[in-house]
């Protein structure tokens, strides 16, 4: 039994959470709604993880690297972990992209009320 995976699933959750919160981008901005929606998106990637497997479509890559604590037949311990970190990783690349978009469209107007040209 290793945790490796494992590990490496929750460092890199804890460093997303905690650039998410320094930037105030997706949990940082507003909690409760972000909690919701990371429920629901691992919720819904959980469940489709399920039917993949009910109908033989999915299956456990076993390696030495996991932790071999099974939640369910062909469901490892890691699955929920990585769904989250997906989530979470995916909610924080949208709200950083739309900032920077925000942002760009700002600079763009103010330089079109000085009517000048963008650098």
């Amino acid at each position: 039994m290793s945790l490796v995976y494992l590990a490496c699933l929750l460092v890199s959750l804890a460093g997303v959470v905690a650039l998410d919160l320094r930037h105030r981008l997706f949990l940082g901005r507003s909690p409760l709604r972000a909690i919701a929606v990371l429920l629901a998106g691992t919720a819904f990637f959980l469940a489709w993880d399920l039917a993949g497997i009910g109908l033989g479509i999915f299956f456990r890559a076993e390696t030495s690297f996991m932790t071999g604590v099974l939640l369910a037949p062909e469901l490892p311990l890691e699955e929920p972990v990585f769904l989250l970190f997906l989530c979470e990783l995916t909610m924080v690349l949208v709200c950083a992209a739309e900032r920077l978009l925000d942002r760009r469209a700002a600079a763009d107007t103010a330089t079109a009320r000085r009517g000048g040209e963008r650098p």
